[in-house]
């Protein structure tokens, strides 16, 4: 405990005064200061001037890492029939109907993304109260109410990554592990902050992007120089 509170101390102070960095200047000191046992996650969050409680300012996509994650990701279907075994055979790792809404209303909820075919969904409303908070909801915008569930379950098995304004109009994510060679992460940054940009609601007002900041799973985070933040 000592050693980890040692680390973390002289984390905070490689940090100190670093603001307005570029994209490869944050991802090399995240790195350098990423000292711990287990792999962890570059993160990034969005400060955007929007209020998702408007519908017209709700900020909402997803976006395919070119490197991807690094992350297992379980998927969840929700089919019948012929659409079941094409969801099994693509690797899903949950497939089911009413049995899986049992299964999830009594509180196990063992997938980190869900796909629905579109005749299920009137079963998967009912679920609405336990997954939309969870950003687990299938939506037909982010391609996760679909017929082609083999393309949606390989999407999300490759790298995709879905996003969602919070209330305060954060959107936060993961965006590769910390051991992924610096010019990788740095092109899932930019990826990111892109498909955000893109993003951008009709009823956004002034200054859309306001902060950009990233950092490690257990470290502190610094500020990007959001005009260095995109790819375009």
């Amino acid at each position: 405990m000592a050693m980890l509170g040692k680390r973390t101390r002289a984390a905070r102070e490689a940090f100190a005064g670093k603001e307005n960095l570029t994209v490869e200047e944050a991802v090399s000191l995240i790195k350098a200061n990423a000292k711990t046992k287990f792999d962890q996650t570059l993160e990034i969050a969005m400060n955007l001037g929007v209020d998702p409680r408007h519908a017209d300012q709700m900020v909402r996509g997803v976006v395919g890492l070119p490197n991807g994650t690094g992350k297992t990701v379980r998927v969840a279907v929700f089919a019948r029939g012929a659409k079941a075994d094409e969801a099994k055979e693509a690797g899903a790792d949950i497939v089911g109907a009413e049995d899986l809404m049992e299964t999830i209303q009594n509180g196990t909820i063992e997938f980190d993304r869900c796909i629905a075919t579109p005749d299920m969904m009137p079963v998967v409303g009912r679920l609405g109260k336990i997954l939309g908070p969870r950003n687990l909801m299938p939506n037909p915008k982010v391609g996760t109410v679909t017929m082609d569930v083999k393309e949606a379950i390989e999407a999300a098995k490759g790298g995709q990554v879905q996003f969602k304004a919070e209330k305060a109009g954060v959107v936060h994510a993961g965006v590769g592990k910390v051991s992924f060679d610096e010019a990788k992460l740095v092109e899932n940054v930019r990826a990111f902050v892109d498909a955000v940009s893109k993003a951008k609601p009709a009823g956004a007002k002034g200054t859309y992007m306001k902060k950009v900041f990233l950092s490690s799973t257990m470290g502190p985070g610094v500020t990007v120089d959001i005009s260095n933040a995109t790819g375009n």
